[in-house]
């Protein structure tokens, strides 16, 4: 238990290439692509989880609740938590390159878990999380992406001009955002401008993006706001733009289909 506890150390998870998922959705998320190697549940939860734990190939181990809760970063512990492989996914490691999420010094735990679950949900091929972001495979990210950190690459420890070379080297167009540029990205989908591969640039939750990177972009825009809130979450404006690529690209056919229920576009 104490060296899974160190693990949630970033820099111990970098080392031995390991990582902790907690809840059920994350667990389960992680047996199903063979990603897991040991999972710990609280003796309170055994019985509730069974369903989960039955059948798993993986070693279980039962433990105190207070155990299992010592592994948790978050406020409320769910009682299981996995133990997961380190993926050390590099821009070269995207299969295909028709919608990826650059996200430059994402510090808040939450937006970048959310950002990965919106990713997935949108199709999107991969999300970068570039220069000073919050690590990913801490358990606050995680959890906050119910289970789609295993389903689609997440590159980390890249610059964000790195980022950019190497996925408009892969024909992808740099679209940066920020809330002064002058169009919008309704005005650019209407163009056809969204139909092709798109790498999309968000920047800091506080600061937005240098003006260093924005004139690197093949093009500048703004999610609209048509009420009198001064801006959008990063999280949210992040679903907006991933969303309206992920629409224009499967009118044409390029991306994937809506396989409904809850399944990618």
């Amino acid at each position: 238990m104490l060296a899974a506890r160190r693990l949630r150390r970033p820099a111990v998870r970098r080392v031995r290439g390991q990582f902790l998922v907690e809840g059920p959705q994350a667990v389960g998320a992680g047996l199903a692509v063979g990603a897991l190697s040991e999972i710990f549940v609280g003796s309170s939860a055994m019985s509730r989880y069974a369903a989960l734990l039955d059948g798993a190939g993986i070693a279980v181990r039962v433990v105190s609740d207070d155990a299992v809760a010592s592994l948790s970063e978050t406020v409320t512990p769910q009682g299981v938590v996995g133990l997961a492989r380190h993926p050390n996914h590099g821009i070269v490691d995207i299969e295909e390159s028709r919608l990826v999420a650059i996200c430059l010094d994402t510090r808040d735990p939450g937006n970048a878990g959310t950002i990965i679950r919106s990713a997935d949900a949108a199709g999107a091929d991969a999300v970068v999380f570039a220069g000073s972001s919050v690590d990913p495979f801490g358990g606050k990210v995680v959890r906050a992406s119910a289970g789609s950190i295993f389903h689609l690459p997440v590159v980390t420890d890249i610059t964000v001009d790195d980022a950019v070379r190497q996925l408009r080297d892969r024909g992808c167009r740099i679209v940066a955002t920020t809330p002064l540029a002058p169009r919008d990205l309704h005005s650019a989908a209407d163009a056809g401008e969204l139909d092709g591969p798109t790498a999309w640039l968000f920047g800091n939750e506080a600061k937005g993006l240098p003006d260093s990177t924005v004139v690197s972009a093949d093009a500048v825009l703004r999610v609209p706001v048509y009420g009198q809130a001064e801006s959008l979450n990063l999280a949210v404006a992040t679903a907006i733009c991933l969303y309206a690529s992920a629409r224009a690209q499967a009118r044409l056919g390029s991306g994937a289909k809506d396989a409904g229920g809850g399944g990618r576009l």
